[in-house]
């Protein structure tokens, strides 16, 4: 029998319950800790990762204990609307655990392409540049890096005011359903051909939006340009436990690029976290992005703070 086989002597597994929310969060904050010196990761994301639509954890996440009962490793699989992707999250110090859970985790990947009709599956596990071990062990795998996104933040001391105004530039929140459905058409626009995108029917869009902890339909915006659509930004608490704003997404279609639309959309974000007393404005971006996005994000003053590879495997 292999290590990935069984698990170490004294050790049992079962999938994770809401209950067990803070019992991932001390093993996923210790484990961060360890790698990248914080705890990158908090209670609602624990929370909404084992609620979010298209998730069951029964089938598709585990948390695994050592004889004397502590929490030692974690994880998940995220299946994609049935397409042939499927992100997976690997969490352990432990290298028998490690293996373990990566076995689980590529077998579920597997049924989860089988479902959507796919003979292969390609599965991305994001691993910190700092993660010298898991980055081997993904290596050992089979994975290699697809792509590799950088953490952004600016700082904000004191008010910021708002951007100055782009002829023909408006923007709508998205508190009615007419404007979210127009964000929902910008959203699957903007994205279309970036790394990891999967595009999603309006309904399965809003119930995922809806159902985060950290996000409210107050935090998202319609950029329409002379009157047409043209970006979307949306803003949540992802990093509200470091008093920080958080860009979760934002997009503009082809048509509206290189007028402005993005920075605009970037200082009215910074322009609001400062105003609520946020110190910060965080953002991700993918340094493969078909998009400049990377020197834009410099261009208003943000600089990189963590970098995070997306290691990618291909399996049958």
């Amino acid at each position: 029998m292999s290590a990935m086989d069984a698990l170490p002597t004294g050790h049992t597994v079962r999938p994770p319950k809401l209950d067990d929310a803070e019992t991932v969060l001390g093993l996923v904050q210790a484990y961060t800790t360890a790698v990248v010196g914080f705890a990158d990761y908090t209670l609602d994301d624990v929370r909404d990762e084992l609620t979010r639509p298209e998730f069951d954890p029964e089938r598709d996440a585990w948390l695994v204990f050592d004889a004397a009962g502590a929490a030692v490793g974690y994880a998940t699989a995220d299946g994609k609307s049935g397409s042939d992707e499927v992100d997976v999250d690997v969490v352990s110090a432990d290298p028998a655990v490690t293996d373990w859970l990566f076995a689980r985790v590529l077998d579920r990947a597997r049924e989860i392409g089988r479902e959507g009709g796919h003979d292969k599956v390609a599965v991305d596990q994001c691993v910190y540049r700092d993660d010298v071990s898991l980055r081997a062990r993904v290596g050992a795998l089979g994975f290699q890096v697809a792509t590799t996104f950088h953490r952004m933040r600016i700082d904000h001391a004191g008010a910021v005011p708002p951007p100055s105004p782009v002829a023909g530039l408006v923007l709508r929140q998205a508190v009615d359903e007419d404007v979210r459905r127009v964000v929902h058409e910008v959203w699957n626009a903007s994205f279309a051909g970036q790394f990891g995108f999967v595009p999603k029917p309006y309904e399965a869009w809003h119930e995922k939006l809806d159902r985060k902890s950290i996000f409210d339909w107050s935090g998202m915006w319609l950029a329409e340009l002379d009157g047409r659509p043209a970006g979307f930004l949306e803003c949540t608490d992802q990093f509200a436990d470091e008093n920080c704003g958080y860009v979760g997404h934002l997009g503009v279609v082809a048509e509206a690029r290189g007028r402005g639309v993005a920075k605009h959309l970037l200082r009215h974000a910074f322009s609001v976290d400062a105003g609520a007393g946020r110190v910060g404005t965080i953002l991700h971006v993918d340094s493969n992005n078909p998009t400049p996005a990377l020197g834009l994000y410099e261009s208003v003053g943000m600089r990189p703070i963590l970098v995070i590879d997306v290691w990618r495997g291909d399996f049958t």
